[in-house]
């Protein structure tokens, strides 16, 4: 019973899986942030356009 839980210890078939997945949610949450920024940088930019072209009709 001891030999089978030190083989089990030793064995890392699950490391690179492991790996990958904290790799890809580290990706995603870059992602989320990246997008996040742009979007208020965006919503920002509308506005003032927005004030501008109604500075310009009146």
């Amino acid at each position: 019973m001891l030999f089978k839980f030190k083989s089990l210890a030793q064995e890392d078939d699950g490391a690179v899986t492991v790996d990958w997945v904290v790799l890809t949610a580290a990706i995603v949450g870059i992602g989320v942030a990246v997008v996040s920024s742009v979007q208020t940088a965006t919503v920002n930019l509308g506005a003032n356009i927005n004030e501008r072209i109604i500075s310009y009709t009146e």
